[in-house]
């Protein structure tokens, strides 16, 4: 089936499954599209205009999504933004939102500038796994990377989560060529000193791509890079509610090490998530720019039941895979207001 093709099936049981028998049951939820950094790879340098107050769904439209996407199986649950700890109330709706009935595993992605100042208030909310992007170890060169002067808030922010014992905290680092390209094996050492999971992403492109500058680092370059450096890569098995990240380890080592490579090795063949995105369209894959709007129905009196069809109509359109190669072709959306 090609990505272009529209299924349009009844709708299916009350799991969510795809055309390709993929269960469904990982959910991304970007609950703002505002951030406190400009991240070159996500927010390139221009003036991104960003969603009025009204269109972006409110508390009780995410909860009512959520907890209609967990009676049809969902059991996992990322919060993004943007960046989320920007939104105020975010910690009341991470409270009412981790004891949610079905939602086994509830994890938050930001990027540091506001988590020491949040981490007691974080632990409160029942969340215990984090991500923080991080991709570079040098207060100069975060400066550039993210246009904030912030590196040593953000460091702080990942010793106090270790500190507090949120755990595993993973930390994404996107890697460029002439970018980090020079930092990957200091990245990876830190695995040695805390039990972070250093996970390695390959830049994916989306929106501006073409204003970054460097090209993107493939997995088996950054390997490579690790390997030569450091030593051996052991494999991990990998766990429960794994994302798609290649676990692996060095020697002696009391982290991980992550990669995930979009580019290289599509893992669409075990892809199990959808996103919901600020505005209130469900994307089936991040790599494509088909949403399914959600908003209007939710706005418009819709019935629990009418949402968990065009729930089950989404993950009805995922494709087999997404279709960007090493060419140069972009997704016009913005990573930043899709939640990544």
């Amino acid at each position: 089936m090609s990505e272009e093709t529209i299924v349009n099936s009844p709708a299916g049981p009350s799991v969510l499954t795809d055309v390709f028998a993929r269960r469904l049951n990982y959910l991304r939820v970007s609950i703002t599209d505002r951030c406190n950094l400009r991240c070159v790879y996500c927010t390139p340098q221009f003036d991104a205009i960003k969603l009025d107050h009204e269109e972006i769904l409110s508390y009780e439209e995410i909860l009512r999504i959520i907890r209609i996407a967990a009676s049809l199986g969902v059991e996992k649950v990322r919060i993004t933004g943007g960046e989320p700890l920007v939104r105020r109330g975010v910690i009341d709706f991470l409270k009412r939102l981790v004891p949610m009935e079905g939602i086994r595993d509830v994890s938050l992605t930001t990027n540091g500038v506001l988590l020491r100042d949040r981490i007691d208030a974080l632990w409160e909310t029942g969340i215990r796994r984090i991500n923080v992007s991080l991709d570079t170890l040098r207060p100069d060169r975060f400066r550039s990377i993210t246009g904030m002067d912030a590196f040593e808030r953000v460091w702080a922010g990942i010793r106090a989560a270790n500190e507090k014992g949120f755990h595993p905290i993973k930390i994404n680092v996107v890697a460029l060529q002439g970018i980090n390209e020079d930092e990957l094996v200091d990245l990876a050492r830190l695995s040695f000193r805390y039990p972070f999971h250093i996970r390695f992403i390959e830049y994916m492109p989306i929106g501006e791509c073409t204003k970054v500058r460097g090209a993107g680092l493939l997995t088996p370059d950054i390997q490579k890079l690790l390997i030569d450096a450091v030593g051996p890569l052991i494999p991990v098995d990998p766990a429960a509610f794994d994302g798609p990240a290649k676990r692996f380890r060095f020697e002696g080592a009391m982290g991980e090490i992550g990669f995930i490579s979009a580019m290289s090795e599509h893992f669409c063949n075990r892809c199990n998530r959808l996103r919901l995105t600020a505005r209130g369209a469900i994307r089936p894959c991040l790599l494509s720019d088909r949403e399914i709007e959600l908003k209007s129905l939710l706005r418009g009196g819709a019935a629990d039941e009418a949402i968990a069809e065009r729930l089950k109509e989404a993950a009805l359109q995922k494709g087999a895979e997404h279709h960007l190669g090493l060419s140069g072709d972009c997704i016009q959306g913005r990573m930043f207001a899709i939640g990544g």
